[in-house]
């Protein structure tokens, strides 16, 4: 396989050359956005605008209240941890298979929840949280008082780092809590995170299998990101490398040749586009396809890597792409309605780009729900810490 051919089938996988799927009639709803969100394996949503773009550019016609009525009244999207442990927007109807994938991975070397908890005092707060996001959802602060209320006074002791903080020694468990499937993000109240329970998004609710949402999650990543090596997954998902060797080794999997290099795809999923990439899109911060490509040195060809990856990662600048590679940088200001674009190209735009970012600039403005204006120059906004 070409490089030329592997960019081209991502991109028609990500719904970044031709429009992706709608609703039944002509306007697209909410089982069309988390179509797509389910197709790429969940959107970032760290900054929610940014996860709003994400799965706007890929929706013909979807807005940012569309991506918000999906996650928060349909609940199609459910907001959670995922990959590398960092929030992103999923697929409600995928949550068994993340939960099931993310408890069966090795645990981090470094568990905090090893010093501060013993396995038993876990297990007490972990059944605390169950019973107290059941039927509702409750700020840091209100969760914190409901953990010590039926745990005991040591829960909520501050002994945890938190930046320049401490945090009570329950939030430990925070992370088992999440890849067990007993929390998960709900709507904010004003400027306060809520939790709750993942079972109000899917009734009768349950992890899947380790083993077989492991397997799931493998076949669906290199569907969207595909070719891959174990080492590529490994640090997507942010899991060991030897595991992740090991894994795909156990599945049934077909392996590929892109200009001399081995890679993998899922048996049987061997069809690649003939035709070139082609098209223009403004990728915001930590849009997957961006963070989740592969190899870097492709993707990010020449000045890009130095302009638009922060110490060799990606995500932390939005991306201007340009036929499936990256070509520049871009940074948006809001003021009101107005939307400020700003795009800093690495190399001439030919007209037909300069044509499309001008359209992609107005689609943005859709999304968002605003006015937008573009301006051509130096971006001097620095990297997303």
């Amino acid at each position: 396989m070409s490089w030329a051919q592997v960019c081209a089938r991502r991109l028609e996988r990500h719904g970044l050359s031709a429009p992706g799927p709608t609703g039944p009639g002509s306007e697209p709803d909410a089982d069309a956005v988390a179509t797509v969100v389910s197709a790429t394996c969940g959107a970032h949503a760290q900054v929610a605008s940014a996860a709003e773009l994400s799965v706007g550019i890929r929706v013909p016609g979807a807005t940012r209240t569309l991506v918000r009525q999906a996650l928060w009244t349909e609940r199609t999207l459910v907001k959670s941890r995922g990959p590398r442990g960092t929030v992103h927007l999923l697929a409600t109807a995928d949550l068994p298979m993340w939960t099931g994938a993310l408890s069966a991975m090795p645990a981090p070397p470094h568990d905090p929840s090893r010093d501060l908890l013993t396995p038993e005092k876990t297990e007490q707060v972990l059944a605390a949280i169950t019973a107290a996001l059941a039927e509702t959802e409750l700020t840091t602060v209100e969760l914190t008082e409901q953990v010590v209320a039926r745990t005991g006074p040591w829960a909520g002791e501050r002994v945890m780092d938190a930046f320049q903080d401490k945090w009570p020694r329950w939030i430990a468990a925070m992370a088992a809590a999440t890849r067990g499937g007993i929390i998960c993000f709900g709507p904010n109240r004003g400027r306060a995170t809520t939790y709750t329970s993942p079972a109000r998004w899917l009734p009768g609710f349950a992890p899947m299998d380790g083993r077989a949402a492991l397997a799931d999650l493998v076949r669906r990543y290199l569907y969207a990101y595909g070719p891959a090596t174990p080492a590529q997954f490994a640090r997507w998902l942010a899991a060991p490398a030897p595991w992740a060797a090991k894994l795909f080794d156990s599945l049934d999997l077909t392996a590929v040749t892109v200009e001399g290099t081995r890679a993998w795809v899922a048996s049987g999923d061997t069809d690649f586009p003939d035709d070139r990439p082609s098209g223009l899109r403004l990728l915001p911060y930590f849009d997957v396809y961006a963070v989740g490509c592969h190899p870097r040195e492709r993707l990010f060809p020449g000045a890009a890597a130095e302009r638009a990856l922060a110490r060799g990662q990606a995500g932390n600048y939005p991306v201007l792409l340009v036929d499936g590679t990256v070509a520049g940088v871009w940074h948006h200001r809001r003021s009101g309605r107005a939307i400020q674009v700003t795009v800093e190209p690495l190399r001439t735009l030919a007209a037909r780009h300069r044509t499309a970012l001008e359209e992609q600039v107005e689609r943005i403005g859709q999304i968002l729900e605003g006015r937008p204006s573009l301006t051509v120059g130096p971006v001097a906004v620095g990297p997303h810490a």
